[in-house]
């Protein structure tokens, strides 16, 4: 056979070769191991195999346009011919194994793959755009094969320098950093940048080249995404092609999305010929069921394509299908999303009355207020939902006023109607007078055994109520209940039957579990604590709340803290997450919270700093529902000696507990502020400590400030706080010690000094922080990686962490990032 008919591929003159795949590639050489490389269009697959064997004999076969039975005819011919020559071995190279379709093709090609893999005298290698597809995976376990993702195949930051100082272009800082950015190293979109580039008219100064190479970088995007249309997407069978289309419209989808969309059976056939016909199509398993994702550029240019090449009421059609797939599995926020791009007023309404139909912790009012607020007055008062949801929603978001104006509304609605509106509108007001956050409990025992007659003699249901809030409090919960701990056993008598009736299945287990909070809080006795607790627990666990079982779970977490068993806290609070996991995920960022105070004690400061990456942002936006994780910010950020952002942060949360009528949260800022105040010489901590001892006495609350441990042990120890109650001072002060004797760590102030690192340590850092290896900064720093490594260490003894993650966020605490 003449060497002409192989179409052998030619090497690219700017053509640098991944140095990690070539290693991979003469590992395998040796041992005569068959090679599989895989990757998207562009990724130079057949450039890198071309560039490994240049200068070397091997038969190349492009069944794109060679088909199954001139491939067979090839081989045939070139071991024959190897047999007789008595070569020592003969290399073959099998391209665009993805276009195989049919399963005979299949079943031919993957026979002859196997026969090739097995022999001594062959060196095999594959190349295709999808990973080891099903159909060859029996040779692929039998003979190991070697995989070279696109990954391996994409240049490092050293190659890529490399790459564009034969293309003789030296880019600023900005447009590097962008490239990198945009082509993660990939071979075809750094051509295609280095062109657009090398096109570039010099320039007058350095800003003005700075900004023509970086519009060259995103018109190269464009050139990117058309070149994938013509000379990838459009050589598919239409019927994937449309199929791809329809599914741009969502970020991820499974199987039943995916037919739901596109009204297509035979969506999961589709599926699996688009992973089998490039490696466009990401797949993660997820509760036992695959989640799939388009790629970002396939995406967007499937995006692309949708919109030029259908009608709008198609595309309508398509997103209202999405939005009822999103509707029916709960996802709320992705279903408005979707009905708000076809424009359906009416899957947008009754995904909001749905929602408002829960309580606070349970719905989405705060994340989907944006639908709300921009309502017309008109469709809200059509709805005694929407009528009673806005008045929660803006007393929520701290504006009473407006609360009280949609109760107005509501209460003259139910004026006016008759039978079952007019109850289902009162329903709502008794409601919102129990449930409204800026009314406090004014009235609440009084409203309770209203509620309860009524349920009793069976003239009202009530909706559902947010008692804890996804707190493990109910003192601290929903609405704050200290008047109620005054006289917590009398209540409980008079009152606890009303209280969990009117709560429904949040009352199983209420009464104890709020006796036993009420007795924590005053310091009382540790065995009626826990047996409270525990069987205020088994009740809640018992056909009630897991919210309430989280209260539980809370008081004897506390409890074990301070009795010095830290180990059995962990354990009790990691075994509940794993309930919650399945039975109350949106407890799930308390627990976390929880389990960050616990580090706080323990001296975990690294663990402690990696949570600020997910706390959420009070300088984005407060939101009252994040008051736990808020207050627990405020430790950490005092604990890394950023008083002034716990201070701001304590301003917020202040003025929030003034509005809400919050006495807890009012004494536990005013501690915070105090410890804060103190560590930055401010006089005033005097004042203000004196006032959150006074008000926590008035209550009998020991454990709001004994909690504190160490960090309000050093204040109380400074001799100028004035005491009513001797008994309560000598209660607070023993136990206060003994918490600061327990965890010395906690909270502990941050040694001030400034910390330098070298230019070198410092840029290592920064490309920590971007998420590069060690091996990718060692490359684009041209550093061993024994030399990084170093570096590193020498980072971390200076600013006290053990590890990358707490280095940049220490870094960053220091404003060194």
């Amino acid at each position: 056979m003449s060497e002409k008919k192989t179409d052998k591929p030619v090497v690219d003159e700017y053509y640098v070769r991944p140095q990690a795949a070539w290693e991979q590639m003469k590992s395998a050489r040796n041992t005569r191991q068959t090679v599989y490389i895989y990757g998207a269009t562009g990724t130079g697959k057949t450039s890198f195999v071309a560039g490994f064997l240049a200068g070397k004999r091997y038969c190349y076969i492009d069944l794109a346009k060679s088909g199954i039975a001139e491939m067979a005819r090839m081989v045939q011919e070139k071991t024959d011919a190897a047999v007789e020559k008595a070569s020592t071995q003969t290399v073959f190279v099998i391209d665009d194994l993805h276009v195989l379709e049919t399963q005979e093709d299949r079943n031919v090609c993957g026979e002859l793959i196997e026969e090739l893999s097995g022999r001594k005298d062959v060196w095999l290698i594959l190349i295709s755009r999808a990973p080891v597809p099903k159909w060859l995976k029996s040779a692929f376990v039998r003979y190991i094969f070697v995989t070279i993702g696109e990954e391996e195949l994409c240049l490092t930051g050293k190659e890529l320098d490399t790459y564009l100082e034969k293309w003789e272009l030296y880019p600023t800082e900005a447009a590097c950093n962008r490239i990198r950015d945009l082509g993660y190293g990939n071979p075809l979109c750094l051509k295609i940048v280095a062109m657009r580039l090398k096109s570039i008219p010099g320039a007058e100064t350095a800003r003005d080249r700075e900004g023509a190479e970086l519009r060259a970088i995103e018109e190269s995007k464009k050139d990117m995404w058309d070149y994938l249309e013509v000379h990838v997407y459009d050589q598919w069978n239409v019927e994937l092609q449309e199929f791809l289309e329809a599914i741009s419209i969502v970020e991820q989808f499974d199987l039943q999305m995916a037919q739901q969309i596109t009204k297509k059976k035979e969506a999961g056939k589709l599926i699996r010929q688009a992973q089998e016909t490039g490696n466009f199509l990401l797949e993660r398993r997820e509760n036992e069921q695959s989640i799939y994702e388009l790629r970002s550029p396939m995406k967007y240019s499937m995006s692309r394509r949708l919109s030029a090449k259908y009608s709008q009421d198609y595309i309508k059609e398509l997103y209202y299908s999405a939005g009822n797939s999103y509707e029916i599995e709960g996802n709320v926020a992705e279903a408005l999303r979707m009905y708000e791009m076809c424009h359906n007023e009416e899957g947008i309404s009754r995904i909001l009355i749905e929602n408002m139909r829960r309580n606070p912790a349970s719905g989405d009012y705060f994340e989907l207020k944006h639908y709300y607020l921009v309502l017309p007055e008109e469709k809200i008062k059509e709805s005694v939902e929407l009528m009673a949801g806005m008045s929660m929603l803006q007393s929520m978001l701290l504006n009473e006023e407006e609360s009280e104006r949609w109760y107005q509304e509501l209460s003259a609605y139910a004026k006016e109607k008759t039978g079952g509106m007019k109850r289902a509108a009162e329903t709502r007001l008794l409601y919102l007078d129990i449930a409204l956050p800026h009314r406090g409990c004014v009235r609440m025992t009084d409203l309770i055994k209203r509620a309860g007659v009524l349920l009793t003699e069976g003239r009202m249901v009530l909706p559902e109520f947010s008692v804890t809030s996804n707190l493990p409090s109910m003192m601290n919960g929903g609405k704050d209940f200290c008047e109620w701990s005054r006289k917590d056993k009398e209540l409980a008598k008079t009152i606890g039957k009303a209280v969990s009736l009117v709560l429904g299945k949040y009352g199983k287990g209420l009464v104890n579990l709020a006796l036993a909070e009420s007795f924590f809080e005053k310091g009382g006795n540790d065995y009626e604590v826990a047996s409270l607790a525990g069987k205020g627990r088994m009740q809640a666990e018992s056909g009630g709340k897991t919210e309430q079982v989280f209260v539980a779970v809370g008081i004897l977490t506390c409890l074990s803290i301070i009795n010095n068993r830290m180990e059995d806290a962990a354990e009790m609070l990691e075994s509940f997450r794993q309930v919650a996991e399945q039975e109350a995920p949106k407890l799930l960022p308390n627990i976390c919270a929880m389990s960050v105070r616990m580090d706080l004690y323990t001296g975990r400061i690294s663990e402690a700093y990696q949570w600020l990456e997910e706390a959420p942002d009070e300088d984005a936006e407060f939101n009252g529902m994040e008051r736990y994780r808020y207050l627990t910010k405020v430790r950490v950020y005092l604990a890394a000696g950023r008083k002034e952002k716990a201070l701001l942060l304590l301003d917020k949360l202040g003025f929030y507990a003034e509005k809400m009528h919050r006495t807890y949260i009012t004494i536990e800022v005013m501690i915070l502020e105090a410890i804060a105040m103190y560590r930055m010489g401010r006089e005033g901590w005097k004042d203000t400590l004196q006032e959150a001892v006074k008000r926590a006495e008035d209550y009998h609350f020991v454990r709001i400030l004994t909690r504190e441990g160490s960090a309000l042990w050093e204040l109380l120890k400074a001799g100028t706080v004035i005491w009513q109650d001797q008994a309560f001072k000598k209660q607070v002060m023993e136990e206060c010690e003994q918490m600061a004797g327990l965890y010395p760590a906690y909270l502990k102030k941050k040694q001030e000094g400034n910390v330098v690192l070298s230019d070198k340590a410092l840029k290592i850092l920064r490309l920590q922080a971007e998420g590069l290896s060690v091996e990718d900064i060692a490359d684009q720093l041209g550093l061993s990686k024994a030399g990084v490594k170093y570096y590193n260490q020498e980072t971390y003894k200076k600013l006290g962490v053990n590890n990358k993650t707490a280095a940049v966020a220490e870094a960053r605490n220091r404003r060194l990032l």
